[in-house]
């Protein structure tokens, strides 16, 4: 799989048409009853045989795109530096070692080199975002008890 150090938003034009072929695409794979299906490439007139799910994640790949946002495609199995799981995590790099240490987030060392599965980083994260949303509640919560904050 190729890395591209290039981290573009879709342009205007590019939003608009993946908002228009993820309408259609998603309408498409309805009408689908089998696993994979066999898709023409109408410049070419190549066809080629793919897995629905395929299909499924191009739409949400078209979705997105459709929305602005950057869209990056990581095989879960990928190993990462600490200072890849650093920047993903937002966070400095003797942070992040200190987390792994504290054996928050799983890590393989090789030779001297710590290594993080990148999904072991992202459900980190994700833990991170759900703590901090349940802080900002209770922050909420308790300023609402002192008469601070109107709802």
């Amino acid at each position: 799989m190729e890395a591209i150090n290039e981290i573009k938003r879709p342009s205007k034009n590019e939003q608009k048409v993946a908002q228009n072929s993820y309408a259609a695409l998603i309408a498409a794979i309805e009408q689908l009853t089998g696993e994979e299906t066999e898709i023409e490439i109408e410049e070419t007139k190549d066809k080629i045989i793919i897995p629905v799910r395929a299909l499924n994640f191009l739409g949400n790949i078209l979705k997105g795109m459709s929305q602005g946002k950057i869209i990056s495609i990581v095989p879960l199995a990928t190993e990462v530096t600490t200072q890849k799981a650093a920047e993903i995590l937002g966070c400095s790099r003797p942070f992040l070692v200190k987390l792994l240490e504290e054996g928050k987030i799983n890590f393989t060392k090789i030779g001297k080199h710590r290594r993080i599965r990148i999904e072991d980083v992202l459900n980190f994260k994700q833990k991170m975002k759900e703590q901090q949303k349940q802080h900002i509640i209770d922050i909420m919560s308790d300023d609402e008890e002192l008469g601070l904050y109107d709802s």
